[in-house]
């Protein structure tokens, strides 16, 4: 490790996905020049830049999924497919002038905090030294591509490839296809391939609750109306109350109020008009309550297990051999297969993707371990000082990550200017007020859909190892208001050399 003092960059943001662009635009609005982002991939957009699988498409409609400062006229649909989010990404990069602070092809692989000099230093998987007074995660969850552990993958003959690095060489025009996974990324991606396909296998463990999809090409109408002075607000409030409705109050209050049941319904009035066949019907039929695992909107992926090339296999897949896929019943022959696996969402290794080292060298990994997953209003941890994430335990409420992102931005804003205003060097949550954010959390797990008995069935990745939810259990206004509100109290404040600064009344600090 590098002795060095010198810190390179006041702020390194790891990631140059929609995260990472905007808390840099944040960070150039208020004042704060002294950064650079650092991002493995070639290119902008994270989700959106690894992602190119057929069919692709934002599953929120697309007013909502894009930051309130940069509302864009020109989506095509109201879901809009993959690669207008890409271009959205670029051109924002572009616009406002973040492209000359990206490193791009750049892996962070260790992150150490130096207790003395209050400054982290970065070491990349080629072995060079980047060092920073803060350090924000900007990584995401849908990262690291999730494989199933099944023998014998190493003996397939065949081509296999994952939703989350597709292979646009591959040709399936003709082939016989299998598809392990029935999630977000296999809904969209199935009823794309199947008509051109031989044949196609989908292999499901659990089912998902496919709710009819609002979508369609954006007609003149709205088209004119977001010319028009308050359109584009007007679309963007009708988007945002439909999707707090859907899930963050559906998820949260599900004892409280009606709409779990009611998309219940939808669901299932929307399974018996798309699948004829009874039998297959009854193996779509999720046995969970909604909202237990993520579900999905699609007006194509049901109806797609009509058609006489599309079988699906609901027995367990006992090994892969080298020409195809055994289950218990069956032995299926296929040529490509497709992992629509997810990804590494709650495991370890994630969050971040990098190994971070704290005060007196403490592993974040080890201490969520020892502790559970958590994190003071999804931002920070005690015993890391100077280490903010965008997207940490119980900071999503799952209303849009455009939202999500914005209200973490403003939480860390406000403590970087608190500490350029008083020439802090560490900024850290104290363990009271962690463990006090953390009491809360579990307090309000009564309300919430995943508690209902029937979400043991449902195979979910909202669910970590140790069984908890970690996401934000309140409404999207509220969780707003405490980004925006927090007791800056719950933060120690310390220059090199002096001691802790703490007592600053928060009316001062905003």
């Amino acid at each position: 490790m590098t002795s060095s003092t010198v810190v390179d960059h006041e702020i390194v943001i790891v990631g140059a996905g929609f995260s990472g662009i905007g808390f840099a635009i944040a960070l150039r609005k208020a004042g704060f020049d002294d950064f650079v982002m650092i991002d493995e991939a070639d290119g902008v957009g994270g989700t959106w830049h690894w992602n190119t699988y057929p069919g692709i498409a934002v599953d929120i409609p697309s007013f909502s999924y894009q930051y309130s400062f940069e509302k864009q006229r020109t989506w095509s649909r109201v879901y809009a497919p993959g690669r207008e989010l890409k271009a959205y990404a670029e051109r924002c990069v572009q616009k406002y002038g973040l492209r000359p602070r990206i490193r791009f092809g750049t892996t962070i692989a260790r992150a150490e905090f130096d207790d003395e000099l209050h400054l982290w230093r970065l070491t990349t998987s080629t072995g060079d030294v980047i060092t920073a007074r803060y350090v924000v995660g900007a990584t995401g969850v849908l990262t690291r591509p999730k494989l199933p552990e099944i023998p014998g993958a190493e003996r397939f003959r065949g081509t296999i490839v994952h939703t989350a690095r597709w292979d646009h060489d591959l040709e399936l025009r003709g082939k016989r296809v299998g598809i392990i996974g029935t999630g977000a990324s296999a809904v969209q991606v199935i009823p794309e391939i199947a008509p051109d396909v031989a044949s196609l296998v989908v292999f499901q463990r659990t089912p998902i609750w496919c709710l009819p999809r609002p979508d369609a090409p954006l007609p003149q109408a709205v088209r004119t109306l977001m010319r028009l002075p308050g359109g584009q607000l007007l679309t963007r409030m009708l988007s945002q109350a439909f999707v707090e409705i859907t899930f963050p109050l559906a998820a949260h209050y599900y004892n409280v109020l009606p709409m779990v049941k009611l998309g219940e319904r939808s669901g299932l009035a929307h399974l018996r008009q798309q699948v004829r066949d009874p039998a297959v019907r009854a193996k779509l039929t999720p046995d969970y309550a909604l909202g237990c695992k993520r579900p999905s909107f699609s007006n194509d992926y049901l109806k797609t297990f009509n058609r006489e090339n599309v079988l699906l296999e609901t027995d367990p897949i006992q090994e892969i051999t080298a020409t195809g896929l055994r289950t218990a019943g069956a032995h299926h022959q296929v040529d490509v297969l497709i992992m629509a696996t997810g990804f590494k969402v709650m495991e370890s290794g994630n969050m971040p993707t990098f190994d971070l080292y704290g005060s007196g060298g403490t592993s974040l990994e080890d201490w969520w371990d020892t502790h559970r997953l958590q994190a003071y209003e999804g931002v920070s941890v005690p015993g890391f000082p100077n280490f903010f994430t965008i997207i940490g335990p119980y900071g999503y409420n799952g209303a849009s990550y455009f939202t999500l992102i914005e209200m973490q931005t403003t939480h860390i804003l406000r403590l970087l200017r608190r500490a350029r205003r008083h020439d802090s060097t560490r900024v850290e949550v104290t363990h009271e007020a962690n463990d006090r954010y953390f009491q809360e959390m579990l307090n309000r797990r009564g309300t919430q859909v995943f508690w209902q008995d029937s979400c043991a069935l449902a195979n979910s990745y909202y669910f970590d190892k140790n069984g908890d939810v970690p996401l934000k259990p309140m409404s999207t206004a509220e969780a707003a208001w405490r980004a925006a509100h927090f007791d800056m109290k719950d933060y120690r404040f310390e220059k090199v050399g002096s001691p802790v600064q703490r007592g600053v009344e928060s009316a001062q600090l905003t």
